[in-house]
């Protein structure tokens, strides 16, 4: 891996974002009691997290569809495109129904990963690419599992499952594209840059101001959870 991409992870890769602001400094206080369990702040935290990491990780995959010089880097971007519009499908679903507030753009630390990228051509891209996503899957990939193993709300579970099969797949295809540098991936997922939460948190959507949803694309192959009682999804806006 270049210089480059070593001071692009250096500056923004640590993808283990925070939610809105917490109210409480501990994970595990229960915020509300719902039909479908206890509602921690991890819990709400997590559905910010998978929201947020869709709202910049779907434009990429597009990106990777333009830009990308290989077929590995193509495949990689549509399974992010695949798998994050139904991630999104399913926490617009949930959100409203634990009455969980969801970003509309992602935090600046993705917008930085965005901007990096789109600046990016040829085969910086397709490095860059790979290997940002690889730390930012393998990084979320330890707390997908700590909320599944931990939470006892049954639609954080719901969802807990859909996204550990949707990073799984997504680090899978990043190793496929032969370009991870696992000893610089392993040493950002282990040592990451301390960022004030400024940088690390989704700000909230302003008042009144339209829903963004992540289109599934025409051959979609991955599907939201199946929800009871779940609200219809609102009309698509970009």
């Amino acid at each position: 891996m270049g210089g480059a991409l070593s001071l692009t992870l250096a500056a923004l890769a640590y993808p283990t974002m925070l939610g809105f602001n917490n109210v409480s400094s501990s994970p595990s206080r229960v915020i509300a009691q719902t039909q479908w369990g206890p509602l921690t702040e991890a819990d709400r935290d997590f559905v910010v997290k998978v929201r947020a990491a869709g709202l910049w990780e779907y434009p990429v995959g597009q990106m990777a569809l333009k830009k990308g010089t290989t077929k590995a880097v193509i495949i990689a971007g549509q399974h992010l495109i695949d798998g994050h519009a139904a991630l999104d499908t399913t926490c617009r679903k949930i959100a409203p129904m634990l009455n969980i507030a969801i970003p509309n753009v992602p935090s600046p630390q993705q917008q930085g990963f965005i901007n990096t990228l789109n600046a990016d051509s040829g085969k910086q891209f397709d490095t860059d690419f790979a290997n940002i996503l690889r730390v930012t899957h393998g990084s979320i990939f330890n707390t997908v599992a700590k909320i599944r193993s931990t939470t006892k709300n049954t639609l954080v579970r719901a969802l807990a499952d859909q996204a550990n099969d949707t990073v799984l797949d997504h680090i899978t295809v990043m190793e496929k594209t032969g370009l991870v540098n696992f000893d610089q991936v392993l040493f950002q997922e282990t040592t990451p840059p301390k960022l004030p939460a400024s940088d690390l948190t989704p700000p909230p959507p302003a008042p009144g101001q339209p829903q963004v949803v992540l289109t599934p694309p025409p051959n979609a192959t991955s599907t939201p959870v199946a929800i009871d009682g779940a609200p219809s999804p609102s009309p698509t806006v970009g």
